[in-house]
């Protein structure tokens, strides 16, 4: 058995049928599926350790925490952060990302006047949430360019000469993707972070697109943040990572009051738990949590094998192709050096809704719309593009399928 079929052979959905065609299943940016490993583990949590964690200390208890606590373990090895401690577990880099941001904000970080440096690829969420700290402080966004389009350049690079001038501006916090879910293009993260340090600003990485698909090594980036959603990376729904490096989880204030966040109460004053925990309130999603372990080992167990990589490369080779058979079709960032497989795309004369309405009932899944990045897709897209995006399941022949259903689809809609 070949690498791609070892690996689908863990996931259960990749057998089912969508009208009574084989499930070609290219919208995994959007979320990945999920292996046996962490659906078994979610039932078994459910069916035979369902209890509150940290709070009591009766059985069930205290096998649920060893469980949770064994995922933020997962995480720290994973992305080899230097401890434990330094992993909140939130309910997904948005949460991670709206964390941060208000803390830095009632923590006095950003103020009046001062800058918070963006790309022009940011999802909603690593945009929504900064401009929402900016109507209640005063602050600003400085939005760095990047070069995609159909005039010019079309690689989808950040222009690091504007990135490094803005850091002169009054710059308090940097906030950018590693890699874009429009662009699939990987950010030059370890540069950017050294500039940001050098003009002495913190950097916050949202990971939730490069986390599935490039080892992450936190101490080595020198980011003070890094956030992703558990979902992206095989685990279930509802469970996300900030990594905040531990001067920062004792300099912010907390986020959110109420249970399990908390040393001591009183109607006088309230003193607060040590990081992570002061950043945790309320019940956590313990079993989505404890799952996070299955779902990282699972996917260093795929990261790692030597044939992955050259797995992904006939899969983005292969997908270059398919693409390039359609005439009218257009690809963001199609002159990208480092790609994660995932494209956004238009196509002359056929609108995205439509095509990926039509993909459908031939039972491939794509993304259409704005993708959560409408400023980018704005400019580029006109407003709605078709996305791909692929993991290591996917196989050289569901390329193939996409192929042939993309062309049989823009002919039908260009009739």
């Amino acid at each position: 058995m070949n690498f791609p079929q070892q690996i689908r052979a863990e996931f259960p959905i990749l057998d089912r049928r969508v009208d009574s065609r084989p499930l070609v299943y290219f919208d995994n940016a959007a979320t990945s599926q999920r292996p046996s490993c962490v659906i078994n583990l979610q039932q078994e949590l459910c069916s035979g350790h369902n209890a509150n964690i940290h709070r009591a200390v009766h059985t069930l208890s205290f096998e649920a925490t060893g469980y949770y606590e064994a995922g933020r373990r997962a995480v720290q090895k994973f992305i080899n952060a230097a401890s434990a401690d330094e992993i909140v577990l939130t309910s997904g880099a948005t949460m991670s990302i709206n964390l941060v941001a208000e803390c830095l904000a009632r923590g006095g970080f950003i103020g009046c006047g001062d800058g918070i440096l963006l790309t022009e690829a940011e999802h909603h969420s690593n945009i929504v949430p900064w401009q929402i700290v900016c109507e209640h402080t005063g602050s600003h966004l400085e939005v760095v360019p990047v070069a995609a389009g159909r005039n010019g350049a079309n690689d989808g690079s950040v222009d690091m000469a504007a990135f490094c001038a803005a850091l002169q501006r009054g710059v308090r916090m940097v906030a950018i993707n590693h890699v874009s879910n429009i662009l699939g293009v990987e950010n030059p993260i370890k540069e950017m972070v050294a500039a940001a340090h050098g003009a002495g600003v913190p950097v916050l990485i949202d990971g939730a697109q490069g986390i599935a698909h490039r080892r992450v090594d936190v101490q080595a980036l020198d980011c003070d943040f890094y956030v992703f959603s558990g979902h992206k990376i095989y685990a279930p729904t509802g469970i996300g990572v900030l990594y905040a490096k531990r001067e920062w989880q004792h300099r912010l204030p907390p986020f959110m009051g109420g249970g399990d966040m908390v040393g001591k109460v009183s109607f006088d004053k309230t003193t607060y738990a040590d990081p992570p925990l002061k950043f945790e309130a309320g019940t956590a999603n313990f079993v989505a949590g404890a799952c996070l372990r299955p779902a990282l080992e699972f996917a260093a167990k795929v990261m790692e094998s030597p044939a992955q990589e050259a797995h992904t490369g006939r899969l983005i080779s292969a997908m270059n192709e398919a693409l390039a058979s359609v005439d009218g079709l257009w690809v963001a960032a199609s002159d990208a050096r480092k790609r994660i497989p995932l494209w956004s795309f238009t196509i002359d004369g056929v609108h995205p809704l439509d095509a990926a309405t039509l993909m459908d009932k031939f039972g491939v899944a794509l993304r259409s719309g704005h993708m959560c990045a409408e400023p980018i897709v704005d400019r580029i897209g006109g407003g709605s593009m078709l996305r791909a995006s692929l993991m290591p399941y996917n196989t050289l022949e569901e390329v193939e399928i996409f192929r042939e259903t993309l062309l049989r689809t823009v002919k039908m809609l260009r009739k």
